[in-house]
């Protein structure tokens, strides 16, 4: 995944580029970036590894080797970015967030009709980035060069551009799947992924860009150079999941909507329940908390925290590249609560269910510290295929995703074929996959929000979010 941040002001915007990049560190694990523009030195850039460091540390000293009116950064969980780019558009910085599926295309289209050539990383690897570039300049504009790559482009891009007139050049992907919104102050504009990091540098949002828009950003406002498209289909995991709590996104909010998710799942099994006897709700932490606190409003059973994540030397839990290593760095964090635990019955909120290896190992937790009982709810349906959309999973092959391996076990490939019965719980189908994967996790009972409950508690309407990733539909 990753995310973005950049600022153009009546004086030296660096410290809000840096702490609102630095804002955006849940998004990205890999490198970060800036890049600045001055007149005096024109553009300056800096990129570094942030895998065993956090962006902060690893940029401390970047005040004192840069400044400048105007500034972009990024967290990035894949390429080297900010690239600085010298071209017949002229010289600018270009950073970029998405996931681009016809690149090795795209490539060997650039290379045998038009002769050019690209730097290349580790194993002839093509910087995503640079082939972007390459594909913004075939047209003579930047307005026009970013609708032809988008256009190319099977997947999504949304783009960061610093002129070297100090001006900075934002674009929505096309169907709007990631967020790219545009604050004001009293000295300039910003730009910005997370919402929130606009409001802690002093900016106040505006407006959301729209899908497939692009701007131009200077101290006189934000020139339209591309005006939006009309289809959106913005990511719904973008508050089950990895959207931050305190962000909104198309003016919803991310833990108002995560807690309107757990009251309306509560309330279509409150039933159900009952029957349970359960003694606790609560969270797996920290993402499905919020999910919780609306679970336990919702159905009037307490909340509490049977275990802590001990997180001020642990990084979080999927930074290593190895699964074997995120599920022991996973277990290392929890630290059980034993009045919470012991001899009671309790039902967890996951935001989601992927591959479910981390949380079988939370469960497996909870008996060992003497829970009774243990109910895992997911406060997203089943998710049965891939995003092809997105960077925010690291499945190599759909059949790592726990509930689609589960419905070839059940009937084979036959099964595929009846996607949406198995994610409907009251179906045999339905049932028979959620009595399987708590027979794998060795819990009580497992069950899943529904579609419906999910596009409700967002309060968007279902035609514009993707939900691909629960019903491989566009």
């Amino acid at each position: 995944m990753g995310g973005f941040f950049g600022a153009v002001g009546k004086a030296d915007v660096l410290s809000s580029v840096f702490y609102g990049t630095d804002y955006h560190s849940h998004l990205g694990v890999k490198r970060g970036g800036i890049a600045a523009f001055n007149e005096k030195d024109g553009l300056q850039r800096e990129i570094h590894n942030i895998e065993n460091s956090p962006f902060r540390t690893k940029f401390a000293d970047v005040f004192e080797d840069m400044f400048g009116n105007s500034a972009i950064g990024c967290i990035s969980d894949s390429d080297p970015q900010p690239l600085l780019i010298r071209s017949k558009l002229g010289k600018y910085a270009i950073c970029i967030i998405g996931k681009i599926n016809n690149a090795e295309e795209l490539i060997k289209e650039y290379l045998d009709g038009y002769g050019g050539h690209f730097d290349t990383l580790s194993g002839s690897k093509v910087n995503l980035t640079e082939l972007v570039t390459a594909l913004i300049n075939h047209k003579d504009n930047f307005g026009d060069g970013i609708r032809f790559a988008q256009d190319v482009i099977d997947g999504t891009a949304s783009i960061l551009i610093l002129k070297d007139d100090g001006n900075i050049i934002a674009a929505r992907d096309k169907f709007g799947r990631i967020p790219v919104l545009l604050g004001k102050s009293e000295d300039g504009y910003c730009v910005t992924f997370e919402s929130f990091a606009a409001y802690k540098m002093g900016y106040k949002i505006e407006r959301d860009l729209g899908p497939g828009e692009v701007v131009e950003i200077s101290l006189d406002g934000a020139k339209v150079l591309k005006e939006p498209l009309k289809e959106m289909k913005i990511c719904s995991f973008l508050w089950t999941y990895y959207g931050y709590p305190a962000s909104c996104y198309e003016g919803v909010n991310v833990e108002y909507s995560r807690c309107k998710n757990g009251e309306i799942m509560a309330s279509e099994e409150l039933d159900d329940v009952k029957n349970c006897n359960i003694d606790y709700v609560a969270g797996v932490p920290d993402s499905g908390t919020p999910h919780a606190i609306g679970y336990a409003r919702e159905s009037k059973i307490p909340f509490a925290r049977p275990f802590i994540k001990y997180t001020p030397t642990w990084s979080r839990s999927f930074t290593p590249s190895k699964q074997s290593e995120r599920n022991k760095v996973a277990k290392a964090k929890l630290l059980p609560v034993e009045h919470f635990i012991d001899g009671k019955n309790l039902l967890f909120v996951d935001d989601s269910i992927v591959r479910g290896t981390q949380l079988k190992g939370t469960v497996d937790f909870l008996y060992e510290n003497g829970a009774k009982e243990v109910h895992i709810r997911s406060a997203c349906p089943p998710i049965f295929y891939s995003c092809k959309y997105l960077n925010f999973t690291r499945s190599t092959s759909e059949m790592e995703l726990i509930a689609r391996s589960v419905v070839v076990e059940l009937e084979g490939e036959e099964g595929l074929k009846h996607i949406s019965e198995y994610a409907d719980k009251n179906t045999v189908r339905g049932k028979n996959l959620r009595k399987a994967l708590a027979e794998k996790f060795h819990c009580k009972s497992v069950d899943f929000q529904s579609l419906e409950g999910l596009v409700k508690s967002i309060g968007i309407d279902k035609c514009k979010l993707c939900t691909y990733c629960w019903d491989g539909k566009f």
